[in-house]
């Protein structure tokens, strides 16, 4: 989490003033406020991911559109540990707009998960492209230790992804579904760079990278290394999907990554653009038909993810949508799911 330090007077003077303003949390405001009844924030802090994810690009994609579409509003784009903290700085009040994988979003909504009794409403303004779940090793590690279905992985040294992160949240639930205790593996949480250093110096048998399919990191790491996708197997897919987190069944194509030559089956979650519930109605409308009008500048950055960008994928969201943007995909022709309209939409 970021945080600035300031001398002992000021923190005082701080508090004082927050005191005396009754400044809250997002959601508590939320609930005082009225869904998307919130003031237009004019300088938009976008969170996303590490500077050399997906995630990160996208932002800055939209920082560009919102500045150069909307008058009178800016962005900036934050760096962080991605979609478990994103969705707390929403809640915290400390920014605006976040990319979140799905499964970490609803966990937040529901209040389950890494948000045990403490959730945090976001409503989704755009879903976005599908992250997949890569269980990268290195084909030499792969050969030796007998990797073929992803279980294998139990016994072995595996990265699990950044501390808060929700390649984290993915796979330790997908962990879950597959009954494999934290205790049957040598976990270690590292970020994708740390994670292909790793495996590079025999630090690492294998690690997660719940990314858009065709990520750098990954694809960098095939260029120098012989590397290899474990597959995740029938019945392990099976029990994914059928548990908790909305996942989909995935295939990544042959020839997706260096040496790769053989489709690999695996499992898949949406990301989504996502703004606490307080967020203003026409400000959620501008930038999400802002976003749409110059879909060109985000595929621009993430070209696998076009496919994807179009208005008719919000029917995958994994939390309501926010009526400022249900009005947009109303103007649109777009039918979103009942269970997905807010409250004060569906009434």
């Amino acid at each position: 989490m970021r945080r600035t330090l300031l001398p002992l007077a000021a923190v005082s003077a701080s508090v004082l003033l927050l005191a005396a303003c009754g400044e809250q949390p997002a959601e508590q405001a939320a609930e005082e406020t009225g869904l998307g009844e919130g003031p237009v924030q004019n300088n938009l802090s976008i969170v996303t991911g590490g500077t050399t994810g997906v995630y990160y690009p996208i932002g800055g994609a939209l920082r560009g559109i919102i500045g150069d579409n909307l008058e009178g509003q800016t962005a900036s784009v934050e760096a962080t540990g991605a979609s478990v903290e994103n969705i707390r700085l929403l809640g915290a009040g400390d920014s605006h707009l976040a990319i979140v994988q799905g499964d970490a979003a609803d966990q937040g909504f529901t209040g389950t998960a890494d948000f045990e009794g403490s959730p945090v409403e976001t409503y989704a303004l755009a879903v976005l492209y599908p992250n997949v779940f890569h269980a990268v090793t290195l084909a030499g590690i792969a050969e030796s230790n007998g990797f073929e279905c992803f279980s294998d992985v139990v016994d072995h040294r595996y990265s699990v992804g950044d501390i808060g992160s929700g390649n984290e949240a993915t796979t330790n639930q997908v962990f879950e579904s597959l009954e494999i205790a934290s205790s049957d593996l040598e976990i270690q949480q590292l970020g994708y760079a740390e994670t292909a250093n790793a495996l590079t110096n025999n630090q690492l048998d294998a690690g997660s990278w719940v990314v858009g399919q065709g990520h750098s990191g990954i694809t960098e790491l095939g260029t120098t290394e012989d590397i290899a996708l474990i597959e995740m197997c029938d019945d392990e897919r099976d029990a994914v999907v059928s548990g908790y987190g909305g996942y989909t069944e995935h295939v990544i194509p042959g020839g997706t990554y260096p040496g790769v030559e053989d489709d690999v089956a695996t499992i898949a979650v949406w990301n989504a653009l996502v703004v606490p519930g307080s967020f203003n109605e026409e400000q959620a409308y501008e930038i999400t038909k802002a976003m749409f009008e110059n879909i060109d500048e985000v595929v621009g950055v993430y070209a696998p993810g076009e496919e994807y960008l179009v208005p008719e994928t919000i029917e995958n969201s994994p939390v309501p949508v926010h009526p400022g943007a249900v009005r947009f995909y109303e103007e649109q022709g777009v039918d979103i799911p009942a269970d997905r309209l807010p409250e004060s939409a569906d009434e």
